[in-house]
């Protein structure tokens, strides 16, 4: 009797080490596994999934409008052509500081966010539809070496309003040589915080 609870006991413990290299393997980070004790026998009673992860490369939808960016936003990586302008704290009706969370002080030439995923990129102002945080690829812009440059969505303005998006300057005057930047590449790589 002895030798068949043994061999029930590793039974069931190889049963659990391959239900646990199983779940490993497809790609979840978190297991419980549960086991009771029935007649001095340890044997799974059941095994649940914590947390599942899914790892897929979005689609990425091409967008010609704020409502499509709406629509769209959380479900795909957009991307959209417009116009690029520049703007500085000192601008009429700025007061030095961002619309958005954690709403740094812009003025004295701090036109970078430090970004916990994306590092030191520049600020943009977006339209309403694009929510704070969203990080966004900015190419086709003859002023950059490399011309392109990522920024993040932490401002807003009344002024910025569809396809617009304005990259935040030192100071107004240092906006002159941007002016007004049409056929720019716009694509969300992070919707939102």
């Amino acid at each position: 009797m002895k030798t068949k609870k043994r061999v029930m006991k590793y039974y069931f413990l190889i049963l659990g080490l391959f239900a646990f290299a199983f779940i490993i393997a497809s790609g979840n980070k978190k297991v419980d596994i549960v086991t009771s004790n029935v007649n001095n026998v340890k044997s799974i009673q059941s095994t649940r999934i914590i947390n599942k992860t899914t790892t897929f490369s979005p689609k990425t939808k091409l967008v010609t409008n704020t409502n499509d960016i709406k629509k769209y936003g959380n479900d795909y990586k957009l991307e959209f052509n417009g116009t690029l302008t520049g703007y500085g704290p000192d601008c009429p009706g700025c007061g030095g500081r961002v619309a958005c969370r954690p709403n740094p002080d812009v003025r004295g030439g701090n036109i970078y966010f430090e970004d916990n995923e994306y590092g030191k990129i520049r600020i943009l102002a977006a339209d309403y539809s694009i929510p704070c945080g969203s990080i966004i690829k900015v190419s086709n812009f003859k002023f950059v070496e490399n011309n392109e440059f990522y920024g993040v969505v932490l401002d807003r303005g009344s002024a910025i309003v569809g396809l617009t998006m304005d990259l935040l300057y030192p100071s107004e005057k240092d906006t002159k040589i941007v002016g007004r930047q049409r056929n720019i590449n716009f694509k969300v790589e992070r919707w939102g915080w």
